[in-house]
């Protein structure tokens, strides 16, 4: 007996998991990008790192 949810179910699962991804990207982006330096420095986050993390397209790692 299959017990797995309908090939519907699973795809609509996996997109909405993608699609809360992307908006998680995007808010985090969004965050760092408002930090000063202070605020960097206290995270160990480099203002390259910065520019580099902020120039990714939402849907990238």
């Amino acid at each position: 007996m299959n017990t797995s949810p309908p090939l519907y179910k699973r795809l609509s699962l996996q997109a909405a998991s993608i699609l809360a991804k992307w908006l998680r990207h995007a808010y985090e982006r969004r965050q760092l990008s408002q930090l000063d330096t202070r605020e960097l420095s206290d995270v160990g986050i480099s203002q390259g790192d910065r520019m580099a993390e902020l120039s990714k397209p939402f849907w990238r790692d």
